[in-house]
């Protein structure tokens, strides 16, 4: 088919037509999609650095779930630290109970001292029979010194049964009325059971007198009993403590039971962070169940010791992950703002100003309809041939 032969002025108007038509479609383009570079073909080096951009903040946007999720695994193991250390302040003040169920004194024996006796000699000697906690009994000897004095030889009676076995005897001394009194520390009983010497076995100058020693030992089967109670309380609390740190995981990450915690920053994971996990159960606290059932208190004393330690240690590891979570927490929001400048970044090379692709598609509107019109004009040279027919 032959070339359809159009006028100099019509084929310049046709043309004029058609480049306002492509560039319509591309402001059609723009204002549909928002971006003015919608491929590699509208601006190359726009496009591939966008691109590049967009990807990472894609991976960024991946990292920041994982943030996210660390935070939830500091707060599990801080939220167990919690309750551990209620726990431990409550194992505490059991201790302390206990404690102050006090193991009566039990003196089996007790003497009369003549209140005139004034002198004392090296062979005067008073024999004690001492049980300590372990049931073992123990005869010790309290030799006294030369004194001269009823004073100086009542406070030499004392100072030499004391002496005799200080860990067993917390004091002895003999009062106004002339009565020694002896006084045992916890979980020991002291009996007198021999007087000797010139000047103390010389008839009235002492007196070996039997006390009621029921009510002291009655006494004490009741504090033994409540410390035992007590104690058995004391290790159902660590037993507690152990299920709160085996519990307090998250995700299969538990940071009380020393399992460690790595949080990627970055997309090509150079940055990052360990939170090294900890053993806060009774044992990785150094926390020892309650010996012999608290019946002395020294064993009373060890428990609070570790208790006093333990929580120490849970405020330390609190401090810890209380810092380790801060820096996750920045780190996340650091991670957020990044994101947020990539993708501006991105927007920045591909969006289309719309308030400007619309006035555009105004004006393309306008000179296409004027291109028409101008068209029309044209064609009509050749139209006014039909009026010579």
């Amino acid at each position: 088919m032959a070339d359809i032969s159009l006028t100099a002025s019509m084929r310049s108007n046709l043309l004029s037509l058609q480049q306002t038509q492509s560039l319509m479609d591309t402001t059609q383009e723009r204002l549909s999609t928002g971006k003015k570079v919608n491929s590699a073909i509208d601006n190359p080096s726009s496009y591939y650095t966008a691109q590049s951009l967009t990807n990472r903040a894609g991976d960024l946007s991946a990292l920041l779930d994982s943030m996210g999720q660390a935070i939830q695994t500091i707060q599990a193991a801080d939220e167990g630290i919690k309750t551990i250390t209620e726990f431990a302040e409550q194992a505490k003040a059991v201790a302390n109970s206990a404690r102050d169920e006090a193991i009566k004194t039990a003196v089996d024996g007790t003497a009369t001292v003549n209140k005139s006796l004034a002198a004392l000699g090296a062979t005067d000697k008073i024999t004690l029979s001492i049980t300590g906690p372990d049931g073992v009994t123990q005869t010790k000897t309290a030799t006294m010194g030369s004194q001269t004095g009823a004073t100086q030889v009542q406070g030499e009676i004392g100072t030499k049964i004391k002496a005799a076995d200080s860990t067993a005897i917390a004091s002895a001394a003999v009062d106004t009325e002339g009565n020694l009194v002896i006084k045992a520390n916890a979980g020991y009983k002291v009996a007198i059971t021999k007087v000797e010497g010139t000047n103390l076995g010389t008839a009235g100058a002492f007196t070996i007198g039997k006390v009621a020693s029921t009510p002291a030992a009655d006494a004490n089967e009741n504090a033994e009993a409540s410390r035992a109670k007590l104690a058995e309380q004391f290790n159902n609390i660590l037993a507690q403590i152990d299920k709160v740190a085996n519990d307090s995981s998250y995700k299969g990450i538990n940071l009380l039971q020393s399992n460690d915690l790595k949080v990627v920053f970055n997309e090509d994971r150079s940055s990052d962070l360990i939170v090294e996990g900890k053993d806060a159960s009774s044992t990785g606290l150094k926390i020892s169940a309650a010996v012999n059932d608290w019946a002395t208190d020294a064993d009373i004393e060890t428990s609070i010791q570790q208790i006093e330690d333990a929580i120490n240690e849970l405020r330390t590891m609190s401090s810890e992950f209380g810092n380790n979570y801060s820096i996750v927490q920045s780190r996340e929001s650091f991670t957020e703002n990044m994101i947020n400048v990539l993708e501006e970044g991105s927007d920045k090379l591909t969006l289309a100003d719309m308030n400007e692709e619309s006035a555009n598609m105004l004006a393309l509107q306008t000179r296409q309809q004027l291109a028409i019109n101008s068209l029309s004009l044209a064609s009509q040279a050749a139209q006014s041939v039909l009026k010579l027919f």
